[in-house]
């Protein structure tokens, strides 16, 4: 009898574990909670305006771990390089295939543009294509246009109806396993992230005290506040691209040119010359039009981790040059 009851015991002591080994799952599991549902578009969703919140909320630290030198240059490194991955890797690369890369090299793609905690590469690339098939009419999910300024640059991330990934619209990437993995788990990079920085900055301080930092001083620094700074400057290209700059091409949406957001995106302000033909590798189409992301990319080309960059086709420029002698 008693070895009956304790094999009972091992039984239920076993569904509970593995209750609870699913349900641990299921909150980094993005695909177990999405909700898709078409009449939610302007609902916004609690779980993730707590995210956006927490973020925000994370920068106040900075009044009780204070500043060093050592703790904004790493702040300042973290945008920079994370900025590289979402311009080039998230948009250019998986969004819009304007190069080429091995299957090694898109999955480091993948996992590097995931510190910037802005979701996974495949989610971020679905959406971004159906805005240039919808951008600043009815569907357009974040124009400023037909939606708030303020919907537009962060409130459509926390509506249910823009959560899931449709993979329909992402395929030709969809296949590789590791990339939905990496999608589905995105909330994992981030948070090994600031695991990383902590410690980090924990070593740091106990190897230089000379530096005045700490663990927590680098946390707050290069997660929290270099990550807020980096999620409203990608934002920028989604509300203030489309309101603020010059327009080149005639385009059917609002895209503009505006040489101040390139500087912060490192190339992407270039927004009109993008949405007139986005198959390019250069958003900065002539010289002058400065684009630090294409001149990371043609780096890496040289070094054989990235191949077949498009150009800007010449009957482009051309009319370009033309349009701009008109103005």
């Amino acid at each position: 009898m008693c070895l009956a009851y304790a094999e009972v015991g091992k039984i239920i002591a076993c569904a509970v574990m593995k209750s609870n080994i699913k349900s641990a799952v299921h909150t980094f599991d993005t695909d177990f909670q999405a909700k898709d549902d078409p009449n939610s578009d302007e609902e916004l969703d609690n779980s993730r305006c707590f995210s956006l919140i927490f973020l925000h909320a994370g920068c106040l630290g900075v009044i009780w771990v204070g500043w060093s030198w050592f703790a904004i240059w790493v702040a300042v490194f973290l945008y920079f390089t994370r900025m590289f991955a979402i311009t080039a890797f998230l948009h250019r690369y998986f969004s819009h295939r304007s190069f080429k890369t091995s299957r090694p090299m898109q999955f480091l793609f993948a996992v590097a543009a995931g510190t910037a905690a802005q979701r996974g590469a495949l989610w971020w690339a679905a959406h971004h294509r159906k805005h240039h098939k919808e951008s600043d009419n009815e569907t357009d999910v974040h124009s400023p246009h037909t939606h708030s300024f303020l919907w537009s640059h962060m409130g459509w991330i926390t509506s249910p109806r823009n959560f899931a990934t449709d993979y329909d619209v992402i395929k030709d990437f969809a296949r590789f396993p590791e990339l939905v993995y990496l999608n589905r788990f995105n909330k994992v990079v981030p948070l090994l992230l600031g695991v990383s920085l902590y410690f980090l900055g924990d070593w740091t301080a106990s190897r230089w005290p000379g530096l005045e930092t700490s663990g927590w001083q680098i946390l707050v620094w290069g997660f929290f506040i270099s990550t807020t700074v980096l999620f409203h400057g990608t934002q920028t290209i989604n509300s203030l691209a489309h309101i603020y700059g010059r327009r080149r091409f005639d385009t059917t949406d609002h895209s503009k040119n505006n040489l101040w957001l390139s500087l912060i995106t490192l190339g992407e302000g270039w927004h009109n010359n993008h949405h007139y033909y986005m198959h390019s590798t250069r958003q900065g189409f002539y010289w002058w039009e400065i684009d630090p992301t294409y001149y990371g990319l043609k780096i890496m080309s040289w070094l054989g981790l990235v191949s077949d960059l498009k150009p800007v086709p010449e009957r482009i420029l051309e009319e370009g040059r033309i349009r701009d002698l008109e103005k």
